[in-house]
């Protein structure tokens, strides 16, 4: 059985990452020649300024139904009217159609059977940032494609198993966007930096959307993973900080990317969580084995500026929540795990196993979560857990959100 843990995910996910399994296998120079675009960066056509309003550039939204990726559940405690399902268009903002609508119970069931009162659960509304699904390597362009099969295929594995802790939201948004390549990660050439660009420019045009839709005092949880949590730091620093929005943010989850505590937290607008129950503060972490050797990645993070422009040391510290505590820093034990996502044995499915890996953080800020059972290719070369960053814990995330808008209700309750 733990032969499988996670198996399902791991299977697809891997196709993703591969430029990282190249980067801990290989030398620089062959990580280029193998993930790196070799042609010369193609300036994207800019989207039409309405591009957003048509459901097909979206991933999962309001309006989508059953089909929608982010609204898979491991296990349904009871059938509900699901938020998937309620309509969106700009004439009629799917926040305003869902401010009554009861909260899917169909979100609240796990292995353990618990339950909760639909009424239970605040009302808010998840941006949720992909990373990536674009693997030409390579032979493709610097930028995915709109509407390219593989690329969309392996979005909507990610978001079965990355955003779905988020899908108690009665709102759960993921906008689709011309990812920068795999390659735009593993060098310092200036195409990078222009590819990584245009992706974001993407997701900008999709968050202001999301904005234009939701209802105006509701709040907000911004999210996601690898390449999608540096889309939303950049968010963070160039959308919501100094702004109105910045007052709505609950809390952030950006897991899968270092983040320098000296050179990169101060010029958040949010500080890093210290309490479980604190409002407005972001959760990053990057998994390791105990014995998982971090120095490709430690590297990669020294050779790029900090966000304040200056120089990151191997040696600088790195922002570590542990997911199984909402503290930054410190250890748990895997019993307070509330629950893995484990898969059927025909794959279809997945249900939760809790007690099934601790986490720890350790002085570097690596989140080490001691020695895991064989989870088949997903696991990246020395250690690195990077694939599993939040399927690992899954329901502890699930929790985490939950407590953390509550308490910016309550907190800005009249």
């Amino acid at each position: 059985m733990a032969r499988k843990f996670l198996y399902f995910i791991a299977v697809c996910i891997v196709l993703g990452i591969a430029g990282a399994i190249a980067l801990s296998i290989w030398s620089r120079e062959l990580t280029e020649i193998a993930f790196v675009p070799r042609g010369e960066f193609v300036e994207q056509e800019p989207l039409a300024a309405n591009a957003y309003q048509d459901p097909a550039m979206w991933y999962s939204r309001p309006g989508i139904g059953p089909s929608d990726p982010a609204r898979y559940q491991p296990a349904i405690a009871e059938s509900a009217p699901d938020p998937a399902e309620q309509d969106a268009s700009p004439e009629a903002p799917a926040a305003e159609q869902s401010l009554d609508a009861p909260a899917p119970t169909a979100t609240l069931g796990s292995r353990a059977g618990e339950a909760a009162e639909p009424d239970a659960l605040p009302k808010f509304a998840v941006f949720f940032v992909p990373p990536t699904s674009y693997t030409k390597g390579a032979l493709g362009d610097w930028n995915a494609a709109l509407n390219d099969a593989d690329t969309d295929r392996l979005a909507a594995v990610f978001l079965r198993g990355l955003a779905s802790p988020f899908n108690r939201a009665d709102e759960l948004w993921a906008p689709k966007y011309r990812q920068a390549a795999v390659g735009a990660f593993l060098t310092d050439k200036p195409e990078a930096t222009m590819a990584i660009d245009a992706a974001y420019a993407d997701v900008a045009q999709a968050f202001e959307y999301f904005l234009s839709s939701v209802g105006p005092d509701k709040p907000i949880v911004l999210a996601g993973h690898s390449q999608g949590s540096t889309h939303i730091l950049r968010l963070l620093r160039e959308k919501v900080a100094g702004t109105p929005i910045e007052a709505r943010i609950a809390a952030v989850y950006a897991p899968g990317w270092p983040i320098s505590v000296e050179h990169d937290l101060p010029a958040l607008p949010v500080p890093a969580c210290a309490a479980p129950n604190q409002a407005a503060c972001l959760v990053a972490y990057a998994s390791f084995a105990d014995d998982g050797d971090a120095s490709q990645l430690l590297r990669r993070y020294a050779a790029t500026p900090g966000l304040d422009g200056e120089p990151r040391g191997e040696d600088d510290p790195i922002v570590c929540v542990n997911p199984l505590t909402g503290v930054s820093g410190g250890s748990a034990e895997a019993s307070a795990n509330l629950g893995t996502l484990l898969p059927s044995e025909n794959l279809a499915t997945a249900e939760l196993v809790a007690k099934a890996v601790p986490a720890r953080c350790d002085a570097r800020g690596l989140l080490r979560i001691g020695d895991p059972p064989e989870l088949g290719p997903g696991v990246l070369p020395d250690g690195n857990y990077h694939v599993y960053d939040i399927p690992l814990f899954w329901k502890n995330l699930q929790e985490d959100v939950i407590a953390r808008v509550k308490a910016w209700t309550a907190a800005h309750a009249s």
